[in-house]
């Protein structure tokens, strides 16, 4: 079923088809879920830029079909800014924080005089830009629209959970709960955070908290940033009242007008017609070459039977934390299906020649290993039984969409607190945090795959139905989206 595409074509006295600037961060994670994000818009029939870095479209330029996917929206634009950063940075692990301090010197200037400058303004109709969606980690672009006049909106791409825990930083500090007093501190729980009071610990707090000094900037910035929201027009948020519903209630007494429209990627799906994942393969976002291979792979294992694991496109870790993960992966037996970022480990060599016989031989029998997979794909795949992820907001959604149970090994921001949810509150898996030893990882991944599986499966099948229910027509986000579109329209 083909998607049924607005026409831009303005009718007699009707007014202007709104033009739309979208601005992630530039961070894999954010730039697909804001794709997705101005994919709908487009399919709603606005006008929509695209702003992403050089950097980041070069790459998503080289490893996917993105412009001609794109191509067939009329207004559709794609443009570029620099992240301030030279071209050979990593942009991950502990450097990836580096980047905040260039766009707000480099790159904030830069898109001042592209939408001052009408650089911005649609090629196909020469409209200027109406409204700007900006991820809102960044605070600067509603300085800049407040100057030129044009209504700002915040979309948020990590959980509504951590969203409210970035939001209370201040008041957990005020309370005297940070900072951290040590290792031993670590399973206090934080009760000053509104409706997290009875299970919040010091190490589900979000990874920029685990500072000596209250002063950090990684940690003031995590707050001071998401503190700008409510100067925002409305704060968009992927994620689902039937999810988090208790949480959004408390976001709504500081940022009124929300607009809950996730899970985006689901959404998306449904507005284009795809009943099925035939058109995943066709709609990627990767910032990385895809290996297709795993699907493969994938089609002769037996039902339910492989564990996938995959740490997303920023966490690093050392040799020895990917010897004991892939010790206790070959040692519970389980088939896996792993996903080995090229540069993840800290050395940048993915290979070692001193791999011991047993992993080798392990991995032969029962394992995959690729350097970057089509997640969607393989979370929907029937061969999936578990998900060992660090539990980004992409993949935590994605897991749901597809009913797979999750190990959480979170690395850094909005991961710690994800993985405390998906464990304690929603009963979708369990969490890994801190730990990194074979022992342990072989019990959960055979805890994840056979003693708690049936128990894990009742949560994870019904918060899948619920969150079809909410991108279904008449469904909450459904609905929500379509709110979003008829107040962007009248917006002047």
């Amino acid at each position: 079923m083909k998607p049924q595409i607005a026409h831009m074509e303005q009718r007699p006295n009707a007014p202007p088809v709104p033009h739309v600037l979208v601005f992630p961060l530039p961070a894999q994670g954010h730039v697909n879920s804001m794709l997705k994000l101005a994919e709908l818009l487009a399919l709603a029939g606005l006008q929509v830029t695209f702003l992403n870095t050089d950097h980041n479209h070069d790459r998503l330029v080289r490893y996917t079909n993105v412009q001609a996917r794109f191509a067939r929206f009329p207004g559709f634009q794609f443009k570029t800014i620099t992240d301030g950063l030279p071209a050979e940075h990593p942009r991950a692990g502990d450097h990836f924080m580096e980047m905040f301090g260039t766009l707000k010197s480099v790159t904030k200037p830069l898109f001042r005089n592209m939408l001052f400058s009408g650089q911005s303004n649609s090629v196909s109709s020469g409209r200027p830009v109406t409204c700007i969606i900006v991820d809102g980690i960044l605070s600067f672009p509603i300085d800049v629209g407040d100057e030129l006049g044009i209504p700002v909106i915040h979309f948020r791409t990590i959980s509504a959970c951590c969203f409210w825990a970035y939001f209370c930083i201040p008041d957990i500090i005020e309370a005297g709960e940070l900072p951290i007093r040590g290792n031993g501190d670590m399973d206090r729980l934080i009760t000053s955070v509104p409706d997290m009071e009875t299970f919040l610990r010091c190490r589900d707090l979000p990874s920029y908290c685990r500072v000596s000094n209250l002063a950090d900037p990684n940690l003031q910035l995590a707050a001071d940033e998401t503190r700008q929201s409510p100067r925002a027009r409305a704060l968009l948020l992927n994620t689902f009242e039937e999810l988090e519903g208790p949480v959004l209630s408390h976001i709504c007494t500081r940022c009124p007008k929300i607009y809950t429209i996730g899970p985006l990627h689901l959404l998306l799906k449904l507005k284009l017609g795809c009943k099925t994942t035939t058109l995943q393969s066709e709609s990627s976002n990767s910032l990385f070459k895809v290996d297709r291979s795993c699907m493969t792979w994938l089609d002769a294992q037996p039902l339910k039977s492989v564990v996938y694991v995959s740490f997303g496109s920023i966490a690093k870790m050392t040799k020895n934390e990917r010897m004991e993960f892939w010790y206790g992966l070959v040692n519970s037996k389980q088939r896996f299906l792993w996903v080995i970022r090229p540069g993840m480990v800290d050395d940048g060599k993915d290979g070692d020649s001193q791999t011991p016989a047993e992993l080798v031989e392990g991995t032969k029998e029962r394992g995959y290993l690729v350097g970057w997979a089509p997640q969607e794909e393989v979370l929907a795949h029937p061969a999936i039984g578990g998900f060992l992820t660090h539990s980004g907001w992409n993949s935590t959604l994605e897991s749901i969409v597809a009913g797979v149970p999750m190990l959480c090994w979170p690395y850094f921001a909005d991961q710690q607190v994800n993985s405390r949810f998906v464990s304690e509150v929603w009963k979708l898996g369990m969490d890994m945090k801190d730990t990194c030893d074979r022992v342990i990882v072989e019990k959960m991944v055979n805890d994840l795959m056979v003693e708690k599986r049936e128990e894990l499966l009742k949560s994870t099948v019904e918060m899948a139905r619920l969150a079809r229910e909410s991108v279904s027509e008449s469904g909450s986000s459904y609905c929500n989206f379509e709110r979003l579109i008829e107040d962007i329209r009248l917006m002047r």
